[in-house]
């Protein structure tokens, strides 16, 4: 596992965890909620499972 694996796999869980926080403190709203956590997903995946590397 290269750095930026374990970069992401550390960096993508707290992204997902501030986003659920902020929608419970009101700050958020549901559909950004949910781009936030689909985006950042969807980016790790992406990087993770990248071939070149």
């Amino acid at each position: 596992m290269t750095d930026a694996q374990i970069g992401l796999s550390v960096a993508t869980p707290i992204i997902v965890g501030f986003a659920i926080l902020l929608y419970r403190m009101g700050v958020l709203q549901r559909a950004a909620t949910l781009s936030a956590i689909l985006f950042s997903v969807a980016i790790a995946l992406v990087l993770f499972l990248d071939p070149s590397q």
